[in-house]
């Protein structure tokens, strides 16, 4: 594979990509990025299972921990769309399925006004996003401290990812038309 920055195998170490089939001379880039995006998925996943363990709930799935907090931002109310519009799931009924299970352990409560069910934080919900805030910035910030030296690195790379993700959906609203 012949990439621009490893033309001289002497000097530089070959890209890390996803599939290399995926790497063609045009591709390898995103496939590099596209590697580095799974095993990050796969990290964080794992990292907001284990913290919700260390705060004596070790039987929710990634997508539960999220519908837990996006439900407690801002300490307002929101409808399934809001948060399947913020997590940028297509799929609702994976995250209706959440917040039953959320429900049910009393961490979520439901409000029907009119035809819409609103989903907010019970004060066991919120008690233990607090408990995951201590949990984080004891076993996360506190570790990430060195990496981002300048206060620029994550927030610039959170932009490109931002920006990236509507690529992707792009490219799937193309792929979709085919």
């Amino acid at each position: 594979m012949s990439t621009p920055d490893n033309k001289n195998q002497g000097d530089t170490v070959p890209p890390i990509v996803s599939s290399q089939h995926l790497a063609s001379a045009e591709g390898w880039r995103l496939s590099e990025f596209e590697y580095g995006l799974i095993i990050a998925h796969n990290a964080f996943s794992r990292w907001m299972t284990r913290c919700m363990a260390a705060c004596g709930y070790p039987d929710f799935s990634p997508l539960e921990v999220l519908a837990l907090h996006n439900v407690n931002h801002r300490d307002r109310a929101k409808r399934l769309v809001d948060i399947t519009f913020m997590l940028n799931i297509d799929d609702q009924h994976t995250v209706n399925y959440a917040l039953k299970k959320l429900v049910k352990a009393d961490l979520v409560q439901r409000q029907k006004r009119g035809k819409e069910i609103f989903y907010s934080t019970t004060e066991l919900g919120r008690e233990l996003c607090e408990d995951y805030r201590k949990i984080r910035e004891q076993c996360l910030i506190s570790a990430m401290q060195g990496i981002d030296r300048d206060d620029q690195e994550i927030p610039k790379s959170a932009a490109n990812l931002r920006l990236i993700s509507g690529l992707y959906d792009q490219a799937s609203r193309a792929a979709t038309s085919l």
